[in-house]
């Protein structure tokens, strides 16, 4: 499913993410609604800024395609 630009464009100022992490989030599957909803609230000191997030299970996904292969 295809999200309207202006939404990734929220998302992308919201998280404060590049281009890049917009790209990954999207090659995951995730969408902009998602990556707002998992901005860490300052009580919640155990979750992982957007962007670390993204890279984190993005780079799992690459680990999980090599070894596969």
């Amino acid at each position: 499913m295809a999200y309207k630009p202006e939404l990734w464009a929220e998302a992308k100022k919201k998280c404060r993410l590049g281009e890049k992490e917009i790209q990954m989030a999207k090659e995951l599957g995730l969408n902009p609604k998602s990556l707002i909803k998992n901005i860490p609230n300052p009580r919640e000191q155990w979750k992982l800024p957007v962007r670390e997030w993204i890279y984190d299970m993005y780079e799992d996904r690459q680990r999980k395609k090599k070894a596969k292969e």
